[in-house]
């Protein structure tokens, strides 16, 4: 039977990506920068997107969405972060861990969700785009997203509840800069099967449901696109894709990258240091990706930080 005290767990240790305190300014300057550049760059698509008629489209409304949960995202990982590093701790509480992980898998999976309904709606319009008014109206984008929250926060209140019932002994140490779940799952002295189960089980309904239709609906257009007999024609219906195309290949590959190598090594360090690239680089990266490849987002920022005046724009549906 379980002693009383593995149970009585307060708090764990994040253990970040280095020991040696020489590092540790870099590491709060070069994350701190990286974190600010997160939220104005998807503050300004947000704002840019709010503040122009022009883009008042299903196509902007998902990537306002997408911007708004990357910030949530980031933050949820890289301020407990860097707040210790300030105060040279590396204690988290167990309440604020479980928080941490509801909050993770609630914006990762949101992220999914998002792309994935984003690539619907470039689906319709290239595919059926007498019909996109109709197929993606104000009200159908609004019961999209709903659903994705309303999925993802049950999932999250899932995986925070299976962790609850798990019991922790002396080893508190997680190699990693944030409660990531498989990290404080395995540091359970209690039986984890249900919970790796349950893990398994949403990995492949979250993220493998999703990519698939991001992958079906990207076949249906290149098939679409094919079809189309103008070069020009077939490069306008391309661009208007391919921005989301970007940041969808920059995030699943990215996410598969650390998965996968963290099922090849032992070394949890590198494992968290991979982890960068998608809780932190994407995110980041994101904005620029839509900014630079979109000459619509490039107009509403140049007339949101008043640069050029913007003409009256007709609101689209």
């Amino acid at each position: 039977m379980e002693s009383e005290n593995d149970t009585q767990v307060s708090e764990f240790l994040l253990l970040g990506f280095s020991e040696d305190p020489e590092l540790q300014p870099l590491i709060f300057w070069l994350f701190l920068s990286m974190y600010l550049v997160t939220v104005l760059g998807n503050l300004l698509i947000i704002l840019a997107t709010i503040s122009d008629s022009h883009l008042h489209t299903p196509m902007y409304f998902f990537l306002s969405n997408l911007s708004f949960v990357d910030i949530c995202f980031t933050s949820n990982t890289v301020l407990k972060m860097l707040v210790n590093i300030q105060n040279q701790s590396k204690v988290i509480t167990y309440a604020g861990c479980i928080t941490q992980i509801y909050f993770f898998t609630l914006f990762v999976v949101l992220d999914n969700f998002l792309l994935a309904v984003m690539a619907y709606d470039r689906f319709v319009a290239i595919c059926h785009p007498l019909h996109y008014t109709v197929s993606m109206n104000p009200h159908v984008c609004g019961l999209l997203v709903l659903a994705s929250w309303i999925v993802s926060v049950l999932n999250s209140l899932l995986q925070g509840l299976m962790v609850l019932r798990l019991s922790f002994c002396t080893d508190l140490e997680i190699p990693h800069f944030f409660c990531e779940l498989n990290q404080v799952v395995h540091l359970a002295c209690s039986d984890t099967f249900v919970n790796d189960l349950v893990v398994c089980l949403a990995s492949v309904l979250l993220a493998g449901g999703p990519l698939a239709g991001i992958l079906y609906s990207y076949c249906k257009i290149v098939s679409s696109i094919r079809a189309i007999s103008s070069a020009q024609g077939r490069y306008k219906a391309f661009s208007t894709c391919a921005s989301h195309l970007s940041v969808v290949s920059l995030f699943y590959c990215t996410g598969l990258g650390v998965y996968l190598s963290s099922a090849v090594t032992q070394n949890s360090r590198s494992t968290a240091t991979a982890s960068v690239m998608y809780t932190v680089v994407t995110p980041m990266l994101n904005p620029f990706i839509y900014s630079l490849r979109n000459r619509d987002i490039k107009s509403a920022l140049r007339r949101l930080l008043g640069s050029t005046p913007g003409p009256p724009q007709k609101s689209c549906p």
